[in-house]
């Protein structure tokens, strides 16, 4: 039997004995898991139980080549340590901010570059793209032609932040082959490093999405993490709010603006997500049993949600924020 024969999708190893492990297929003679063909076909998705520990002696072993590093981040969602991933990973590393096409049309791409360059992080550049609407890729691909030291480019970020749709459209665009690998909106899709040779001079290996144990994706149902995925551009939604008046969204997280003068609250979130406006906090006990931040608010500044985005705060005030204990949430200085 050969055990060796890797998954194109997500790339565990085939095997055919035990269909309660990852890698199991009906035939070896298949190029993917039944995981990925029904997760492909279907829609249906079977969770993985796969730590980060893994995944980061994944990373550790990407932080013993030369090789160069694309390290993906979701525009909506950037992780509050960008920088983190340079403790692991020493290689020389391009930042792709992808999914630049759901924040609104009126967002400068050189303001997004200017913002993540104030922080000093040490990239070798910095790169706005969309890998679903194939924006800019031909520039990233220059790029990596410029700073790549072998033919090997590893792919590296979070769950759902596009590396798979990144690849993908880097398949489609400059390799005849027909491989794919399985995109879905929720974690751990991608199982093991995967090796896809674009052409004679890029071979790309996409490795496992680290999960953000803090996202609030990772606390709601499958129906929720869809509708959390944008797909659209976003239209942000504005509040005027006085002092004791709300905001709720879904069932999710409450806002109440507890201190200071009429505030404006925009929400930059997916568009499916329903939000209400109470117009006296005191009258209203809705997600009250949740865990309570407070959070003293200076002027311009985001208050960022993990895996949902984040509502931008004008002027200073004092906030309470209830959403499960589980979910991250941070203030940074106002990213649009």
């Amino acid at each position: 039997m050969n055990n060796e024969k890797r998954c194109l999708g997500c790339g565990v190893i085939l095997q055919d004995q035990n269909v309660l492990q990852e890698g199991y297929t009906t035939n070896l003679e298949n190029d993917i898991c039944q995981r990925c063909f029904r997760l492909k076909n279907y829609g249906e998705y079977q969770t993985v139980a796969k730590s980060n520990e893994d995944f980061i002696k994944i990373l550790q072993e990407v932080g013993r080549t030369k090789d160069l590093v694309l390290y993906i981040t979701d525009l909506l969602n950037l992780e509050k340590n960008i920088e983190s991933i340079k403790s692991i990973l020493p290689n020389k590393m391009i930042l792709v901010l992808n999914k630049v096409d759901v924040l609104p049309k009126s967002v400068k791409e050189a303001k997004l570059i200017k913002y993540i360059e104030n922080m000093n992080l040490g990239f070798e550049e910095i790169i706005v793209i969309s890998a679903n609407k194939n924006y800019n890729i031909d520039y990233l691909l220059k790029r990596i032609k410029y700073y790549q030291t072998s033919r090997n480019v590893y792919v590296v970020g979070h769950t759902n932040a596009g590396k798979s749709s990144l690849i993908n459209k880097l398949i489609k665009n400059y390799s005849d082959r027909e491989q794919e690998l399985t995109m879905s909106p929720l974690p751990s899709t991608t199982l093991n490093t995967v090796n896809i040779e674009i052409n004679d001079y890029l071979t790309i290996i996409d490795t496992p999405g680290l999960v953000d144990s803090g996202s609030i994706t990772n606390h709601v149902d499958q129906a929720m993490v869809k509708k959390l995925s944008c797909k659209k551009e976003i239209k942000p939604r504005t509040y005027q709010l006085r002092k004791n008046q709300s905001i709720i969204i879904e069932d999710m997280v409450r806002i109440d603006y507890v201190e200071g003068e009429r505030n404006s609250f925009t929400l930059f979130a997916s568009n499916d997500l329903k939000v209400k406006r109470l117009l006296n906090l005191f009258n209203n006990q809705d997600l009250k049993d949740k865990n309570k931040l407070t959070y003293n608010v200076k002027y311009d500044e985001d208050l960022v949600i993990s895996g949902l985005g984040f509502v931008k705060i004008v002027n200073k005030g004092i906030i309470d924020v209830y959403i499960d204990k589980d979910v991250d949430t941070f203030m940074r200085k106002s990213l649009i």
